[in-house]
C-alpha cells in the first residue's frame, strides 16, 4: 500500500480530535477549514479507516478507530520532535548559555553544590538561574525563557515537555514553637482538625501535601511562604524538612510526631521535548541528583 499521509495530517487529525470542531482546528492550525477537511479525508483514505464520526449539525466525534490511533498519532509526532531537537543539539555542541528555573524550594544546598561543580567543569558557560513559585518553572520552560527545570512532581505537565526524576525530599509536620500542637508529644489527625492547616496551592490534587486534613484551611503558593505564617503560630503544615531546617527558622519551628505524613516530593528535571539538553545541562542535571541523594542521607 502506498502511504500519502504526512506529519501535517496528523496535527490536524490531534487538533481536531481536541477541539472537537474542522472550524475550529482550521483557526487552530491557520487554515482554511477546507483544507483542514480535505486532509482529515486523505489520512483517512490512506489508513483505510474512518477517524470521525460526523453528522450535520453535530460536533465530529472520533470513531472507536479514532480513539484507538490518537494516542500513536501524538507519539509519532512527539518522537519527530525528538529527533529533530537531537539533530539541533549535535549540531550546536556545546551549548554556550544555560539558562536554569527552579522551584524556590528546591534544596539549597544541592542547588549551590551543583552548580558550583558546573563552574569548575564548563568554565566558559554563561549561566541564568531563575526562582519560581509553584507552577512557573513549566511556564517559563514552554514560553523559551528557561532551558532546564527543576520541580516538583505534578501529574500535569504541558505536552511539550520531557521530564525525568533526580529524586526526592522529605517532608514533615511542624508548626510554631508558640502554636498550641508544640506542646504534645504526639498528635493524631483528630487533633490536627482541631486546628488550622497551611497548605500549597496546587493544579493538581495528586501534589504531595496537598490533602487537607482540617475543615480550616490557607492556601500559599509557595512553602517560604507558608514557613512566615508558620512562625507566627498562624497554623500547621507540612514542609519539605530542608525547608524547615533553613536557617531562618531555626528554633522557631517544631516537628510534630504525626501518624500520618505526606510521601516525599518527587524532584524533576524537566525540558522542552524538541530542544534536548545539552551536555552542560545533561551534566548538571547528575550532579543534581548526587547532591540530593547526599542530602536526603544527612536527614535521614
Amino acid at each position: 500500500m502506498s502511504v500519502q499521509w504526512n506529519l501535517e495530517h496528523l496535527q490536524l487529525f490531534i487538533s481536531v480530535a481536541e477541539l472537537r470542531s474542522f472550524s475550529a482546528a482550521a483557526r487552530d492550525q491557520r487554515k482554511a477549514q477546507s483544507a483542514v477537511s480535505s486532509a482529515i479525508a486523505l489520512l483517512e483514505a490512506d489508513l483505510g479507516l474512518s477517524l470521525f464520526e460526523r453528522s450535520s449539525g453535530r460536533q465530529p466525534r472520533l470513531t472507536e478507530a479514532g480513539e484507538a490511533l490518537l494516542e500513536d498519532a501524538r507519539e509519532v509526532l512527539r518522537q519527530c520532535e525528538r529527533l529533530n531537537g537531537r539533530a539541533l543539539a549535535m549540531m550546536r555542541g556545546q551549548e554556550p548559555r544555560l539558562r536554569v528555573a527552579q522551584d524556590e524550594a528546591m534544596p539549597y544546598q544541592a542547588v549551590v553544590d551543583s552548580f558550583e561543580a558546573l563552574a569548575l567543569q564548563f568554565p566558559s558557560i554563561e549561566v541564568q538561574l531563575t526562582s519560581a513559585a509553584q507552577g512557573d518553572v513549566a511556564r517559563k520552560l514552554v514560553e523559551r525563557r528557561a532551558d532546564l527545570g527543576l520541580l516538583f512532581y505534578h501529574e500535569q505537565i504541558p505536552e511539550a515537555l520531557e521530564r525525568r526524576v533526580l529524586g526526592s525530599v522529605e517532608m514533615v509536620t511542624v508548626c510554631g514553637v508558640a502554636h498550641p500542637l508544640a506542646r504534645q508529644a504526639r498528635v493524631d489527625c483528630q487533633q490536627l482538625a482541631q486546628h488550622r492547616q497551611l497548605l500549597m496551592s496546587t493544579q493538581s490534587s495528586v501534589y504531595p501535601g496537598s490533602e487537607a486534613a482540617s475543615p480550616q484551611v490557607w492556601r500559599a503558593d509557595s512553602f517560604y511562604v507558608m514557613a512566615e505564617w508558620l512562625v507566627r503560630g498562624l497554623g500547621w503544615a507540612w514542609l519539605p524538612r530542608h525547608v524547615v531546617q533553613y536557617p531562618a527558622y531555626q528554633d522557631q519551628m517544631v516537628e510534630l510526631s504525626s501518624e500520618w505524613t505526606p510521601p516525599a516530593l518527587v524532584v524533576e528535571l524537566v525540558w522542552r521535548r524538541d530542544e534536548p539538553l545539552g551536555p552542560a545541562a545533561r551534566w548538571l542535571a547528575e550532579r543534581f541528583a548526587v547532591h540530593l541523594q547526599a542530602i536526603g542521607g544527612k536527614s535521614r
